[in-house]
């Protein structure tokens, strides 16, 4: 196909544009500075400069690009710790996934493009009731924390958006893997403690894998949501502890939750309290997806070994 990458630039964009490659797909990738087009190219792309948020300029590279397929993945997520206000962290990707969105499906649909691909998000989504891994057929937790409100309701605004279009939406697990992993840093100087009982689960995400089930969802017809997250759901007192000892850190502090909650707010407690983790069941099963990293544990060690590697 030929395969237009909005966000080719970022953490996942810079990993799908060579597999996609390999498996013959033409690919025009965008980026919002003329700076990276260079990368681009190195990747195996056609660049395009492009603000997601002009919807003209998004119609132009749209019909511009003539692609079969787009691939949605622009966010503006860097470096956020501010879980009070992380409304007001995530402002500019809420943009992206609420007016960049929509100015993407009104350029698909001007173009004659049908196979979509967007980007979304599990952690932190489902309903805290009940069972503690939740399927893409679980409720949605319908009064979030007030410090997210905002950010869950982008986020539901792309799923329902891109699956009303006939599309396919990606809810990743947490990322990890960047030679700069910011996760990995604030566990290192013991900025995550655990909270309470620590029973708040999350399901991780090596980016390779993610990479790996976008291409493959690409083969597929839409509309659907898949979970695209590991095979191990863990609560925070088994992977906070874990991970620090794989990257050689000192083991994670403890805090009780009132003192988590005036120091960080409710959400900071609630990701670290009652977060329910994702299945991929789904996913796997229909996509044909085989993970590289079956658990975030096998990654973190690679991650860390390389680490190792590259620092000798």
């Amino acid at each position: 196909m030929r395969v237009l990458v909005i966000g080719a630039s970022g953490v996942i964009g810079t990993r799908l544009v060579p597999r996609l490659r390999e498996q013959g797909h033409e690919v025009v990738g965008t980026s919002r500075s003329a700076a990276k087009a260079e990368q681009l190219s190195a990747l195996g792309a056609e660049p395009a400069v492009l603000d997601v948020l002009d919807a003209s300029a998004v119609r132009d590279v749209v019909a511009a690009a003539h692609p079969d397929a787009i691939i949605y993945e622009s966010t503006a997520i860097k470096g956020i710790s501010d879980f009070k206000h992380l409304d007001r962290s995530f402002g500019p990707t809420n943009r992206l996934r609420t007016e960049g969105t929509d100015n993407v499906l009104a350029a698909a649909r001007q173009a004659g493009v049908s196979r979509i691909i967007a980007q979304s998000y599990a952690p932190n989504r489902y309903k805290r009731e009940g069972g503690m891994v939740k399927t893409e057929d679980d409720w949605l937790d319908p009064s979030p924390p007030a410090a997210m409100t905002q950010t869950v309701s982008a986020m539901n605004h792309l799923d329902r958006a891109v699956s009303l279009a006939g599309g396919i939406a990606l809810r990743y697990g947490g990322f990890y893997g960047a030679p700069d992993d910011d996760m990995v840093a604030a566990i290192r100087s013991r900025k995550f403690p655990i909270v309470g009982n620590g029973a708040g689960m999350i399901s991780f995400i090596h980016l390779d894998d993610a990479a790996a089930a976008t291409v493959l969802a690409l083969d597929h017809e839409g509309p659907a949501i898949y979970n695209i997250v590991d095979d191990e759901p863990a609560p925070a007192r088994v992977w906070m502890p874990e991970v620090a000892k794989i990257i050689g850190a000192r083991p994670p502090f403890r805090i009780p939750r009132l003192a988590a909650k005036l120091v960080a707010g409710d959400l900071a407690v609630m990701m670290a309290t009652e977060a329910r983790g994702a299945s991929n069941e789904k996913a796997k099963r229909e996509l044909g997806w085989t993970l590289h990293y079956p658990s975030w544990r096998e990654g973190f060690a690679a991650m860390a070994a390389g680490q190792a590697k590259a620092a000798a």
